[in-house]
């Protein structure tokens, strides 16, 4: 028996709006929020520069400064960058570890290849094998014997001989 639902159509739908417009509220704030979020760490982390009232020899200060702070950030952001590359690749090895070790290894495609007697045998053999190998020449002979020919003089008294009668009629001649 099938059950149903409690619930109207149009209350359903008008159910689906509402949590639309409110999620739809709740992911505006969350960017609002992370928005918010990001000015204040940029304002602890950056100070406001004031260049106003500063002589030459001051800026020229500032800007060393500045450019050695850019360094250590970059070769902050060049080794974390070489940690997770280098993590990346220790997550892949172990994962193909894993695989070996489930015997679940996915076998490539292969392709059909043609090769001949010699050089599959120069692919196995290297360097050994400096003459061609004649695999026909190696093969054994057979001679066909020739079938014996039965000479066939009359069709006549090959009819009884045939038919599997001959040693019949010589059983029905002696009980007579």
């Amino acid at each position: 028996m099938i059950k149903k639902s409690k619930i109207t159509a149009s209350r359903r739908l008008a159910l689906k709006t509402k949590l639309l417009k409110t999620a739809a509220v709740m992911l505006e704030k969350a960017k609002e929020e992370k928005k918010l979020e990001r000015e204040a760490t940029l304002g602890e982390r950056v100070p406001l520069l004031q260049l106003s009232g500063l002589s030459m020899q001051d800026l020229q200060a500032l800007c060393k400064d500045l450019h050695h702070k850019i360094d250590v950030v970059d070769e902050e952001r060049y080794d974390i960058d070489a940690k997770v590359t280098k993590n990346y690749k220790e997550i892949d090895n172990l994962s193909q570890k894993i695989f070996e070790l489930k015997g679940k290894m996915k076998r490539p495609a292969l392709k059909r290849v043609k090769i001949s007697a010699d050089a599959m045998l120069g692919a196995l053999l290297g360097s050994k094998v400096k003459e061609s190998v004649d695999f026909k020449a190696n093969l054994k002979t057979v001679k066909k014997e020739e079938e014996k020919k039965e000479e066939v003089t009359d069709w006549r008294k090959n009819v009884e001989a045939m038919s599997g009668m001959e040693g019949r009629k010589k059983l029905f001649n002696a009980g007579q």
